[in-house]
């Protein structure tokens, strides 16, 4: 047995999970009873020879294809109008959201120009000030002259 001989602990592979793929259920599907296979790859005898079980099941997922379809033809003229109403109304509301905050932003910039304005003339009239001081010293000065009667 060496001094210096270092041992590995042997790895245990755990064998990996079954993944099962949760069974969807219908609005008023059943809850109880045994659950079906999961879907193979086999392929329908009523749909197309080509189709596969999965990707039928891949299609139709949605609620109006279970009620009668979703394409325009075959819906009530009153659910075509709401629905354009609906989709009208969405396109103004990003169109408002759009507006106002061009509108805020406009409001920022406006406020920030005011204010760089305000500290502008702060800043001239402060410079009036020192410039008023200094004409009114020479002025002092000035006043001093003329002795010599010229």
């Amino acid at each position: 047995m060496p001094f210096f001989s270092r041992r590995e602990p042997e790895e245990e592979i755990a064998p990996e999970p079954q993944y099962e793929e949760p069974r969807k259920r219908g609005l008023l599907g059943s809850l109880r009873g045994d659950p079906s296979p999961p879907p193979s790859s086999s392929t329908y005898s009523s749909g197309s020879p080509n189709r596969t079980s999965t990707e039928r099941s891949s299609r139709g997922g949605g609620l109006l294809h279970k009620f009668g379809g979703s394409t325009n033809e075959q819906l009530d003229p009153s659910i075509v109008q709401a629905r354009q109403r609906v989709q009208s109304a969405e396109a103004a509301e990003r169109e408002a959201d759009r507006a106002l905050a061009l509108a805020r932003r406009e409001v920022r910039e406006a406020r920030e120009e005011a204010r760089r304005l305000e500290l502008e003339a702060k800043e001239e009239a402060r410079r009036a000030k020192i410039k008023q001081y200094h004409a009114k010293e020479v002025s002092k000065r000035g006043k001093a002259l003329g002795r010599h009667d010229i």
